[in-house]
C-alpha cells in the first residue's frame, strides 16, 4: 500500500508516468525545485526500491535519490493532484519489428481517468511523426470526458537520456519542446527551463518534435549499418577494419562510427517507427530498412564468426564451449532489454555449442532466466572460443585472464576490438567485426 503523503490539489504540480531510464532523472530533477512532482510507475516493486533509495538500473546514486523530494507513488489516484503530466514509458517493437505502442495506450488511459480540466499532456517516449495528436488524444479524450484544445492540452518532448553517460545528463543537453498551442507551448518551455539548464529549442509544432526524436537514433543506425557492410566487405578482403577507419578518420571531416552489435531500446528501435509511418502513407523505405537489414544480420555473422574460426582450429561449432562475456545491450550498462548478442546465443546453441555467459553486471539468476545458459564468473578456464560482446570497462583489464583461457587453439570474436594486441598472437585465431 502507498504511504506517501497526500496533499489538496494545487497549481503547478507535474507527474511523471513511468520511472524507468528516462522518467527516473526527469522526475528527480523536477522534484530538486520548487514545484511539486509525482513520480507514478504501476510497478509496486519499482516504487517500494525507490522509496529505499534503490534504482535497479544504478543509473541514479541512494544519495541522488533522497535528494529530491520527489513523492513516489504507484497509486493512480494521486495523479489527480496533477496538471502537467511527462509520459516516459517504453515503446519497443513487437516480433515483426511494428510498432507496440500498447504501453503509451496504457499510459493515456490511466492520464485520461484522472486528468483535470486545463492540464497539459507531454510525451517522451519515442514515436512516429503524428501519435501524439493521431493515436493518444483519442484515448485521453476517451477516457476523460475532456475536449483537446479546450479542456486540455498536450504536447511532446522528446527524451535525450544515454544510459551509462553521465556527461550528457539532462541538466546539461539542450531539450526540444513543442506543444498543440502557442500558449501551451510557452508553458511546456519554461516547465523545463527549471530542469534544462542547456536550454530548450522550441520546435514548430509537434509533429516536427517526434520526427526530430526518431531521426536522431535512425541517423546513428545507418552510420554503423555502412560500418557494418565495410566490415563485411574487408573481411572477404583480409583487411582490418579498424585498421581501415583508423586511417580514413585522420582527415578532418570522417565521421568515426565504429561496426559492431545494435540492440539496446533505441538505435536498434526507432527506425522502425518511421518506417512503420512511412509505409502506411505509401511510401516504402530504401535506406533506412537497409540499415536495418544490415545491423539485424550482424549477430548470425558473429555466430559465423565463431564458426569460420573453429573450423580453422580444427574443431566443429558442435559441442564446443564458448564463453560469451558481456549479455547488456551496451558497455557499462545493467541493461539486456533487445541484447543482440541473444541472437547470436540461440544460434550457436542449435548448432550444438555449450555456451556460457558471463556478465559482471547481471546476476546468474537473471542470466539462466532471460538468455536460458548458465553462468560463469571464473577465469581462466579452458574454452574453445570466448566472444567479448560487450566491452564493459572490467573486460578491458581481463585481457591476461582471457589468453590464460587458452585451450589447444583459443578462437577468440572480439566483437568491438578491446584485445587488438591478441590478432598476431600465434596462440589465438583472432577474430573482429
Amino acid at each position: 500500500m502507498d504511504t506517501s503523503d497526500k496533499k489538496p490539489f494545487q497549481k503547478n504540480v507535474v507527474a511523471v508516468v513511468g520511472l524507468g531510464y528516462v522518467g527516473l532523472p526527469l522526475a528527480l530533477a523536477f522534484g530538486k525545485t520548487n514545484i511539486r512532482t509525482i513520480g507514478f510507475d504501476v510497478k509496486e516493486k519499482r516504487i517500494e526500491d525507490l522509496k529505499k533509495g534503490i534504482d535497479h538500473t544504478e543509473e541514479i546514486t541512494e544519495k541522488e535519490i533522497k535528494s529530491s523530494k520527489l513523492v513516489y507513488t504507484s497509486n493512480p489516484e494521486y495523479l489527480k493532484q496533477a496538471n502537467f503530466f511527462i509520459v516516459a514509458v517504453p515503446t519497443p517493437v513487437d516480433k515483426k519489428n511494428e510498432p507496440d505502442m500498447s504501453l503509451v495506450i496504457k499510459a493515456s488511459e490511466t492520464v485520461g481517468k484522472y486528468i483535470q480540466p486545463g492540464a497539459i499532456v507531454v510525451y517522451e517516449s519515442t514515436v512516429y511523426p503524428g501519435a501524439t495528436e493521431e493515436d493518444c488524444v483519442p484515448v485521453l479524450e476517451k477516457f476523460s470526458g475532456l475536449k483537446w484544445k479546450k479542456d486540455f492540452f498536450v504536447g511532446y518532448s522528446p527524451e535525450r537520456i544515454n544510459p551509462g553517460d553521465h556527461e550528457h545528463t539532462l541538466e546539461k543537453v539542450v531539450k526540444v519542446v513543442s506543444g498543440d498551442t502557442p500558449n501551451s507551448t510557452k508553458i511546456i518551455a519554461a516547465t523545463y527551463k527549471k530542469v534544462c539548464k542547456a536550454g530548450v529549442h522550441i520546435a514548430p509544432n509537434i509533429k516536427t518534435a517526434e520526427a526530430a526524436k526518431v531521426i536522431e537514433n535512425t541517423q546513428r543506425d545507418i552510420n554503423i549499418a555502412l560500418m557494418n557492410e565495410l566490415s563485411l566487405i574487408f573481411h572477404r578482403m583480409h583487411i582490418n577494419t579498424n585498421e581501415v577507419l583508423d586511417a580514413a578518420g585522420t582527415k578532418w571531416n570522417f565521421l568515426k562510427f565504429t561496426p559492431g552489435l545494435v540492440g539496446g531500446h533505441c538505435i536498434g528501435v526507432d527506425p522502425y517507427y518511421l518506417v512503420h509511418k512511412a509505409k502506411k502513407l505509401g511510401y516504402k523505405s530504401h535506406v533506412i530498412t537497409a540499415g536495418r537489414y544490415i545491423n539485424d544480420y550482424m549477430p548470425e555473422y558473429v555466430v559465423q564468426l565463431t564458426t569460420e574460426g573453429l573450423n580453422e582450429a580444427g574443431k566443429s561449432v558442435k559441442g564446443a564451449k564458448i564463453l560469451v562475456m558481456g549479455l547488456t545491450f551496451k558497455e557499462n550498462v545493467k541493461d539486456f532489454r533487445n541484447s543482440k548478442i541473444a541472437v547470436s546465443i540461440c544460434k550457436l546453441k542449435e548448432l550444438g555449442a555449450n555456451v556460457i555467459g558471463y556478465d559482471p553486471l547481471l546476476d546468474p539468476e537473471t542470466i539462466q532466466k532471460e538468455f536460458n545458459i548458465p553462468h560463469t564468473d571464473t577465469l581462466p578456464a579452458p574454452f574453445d572460443a570466448i566472444i567479448v560482446a560487450t566491452p564493459h570497462k572490467k573486460f578491458i583489464k581481463m585481457q591476461k585472464q582471457v589468453e590464460e583461457c587458452a585451450k589447444e587453439k583459443l578462437v577468440i570474436v572480439d566483437v568491438k576490438s578491446i584485445y587488438p594486441q591478441l590478432k598476431t598472437h600465434k596462440s589465438y585465431i583472432y577474430k573482429n567485426l
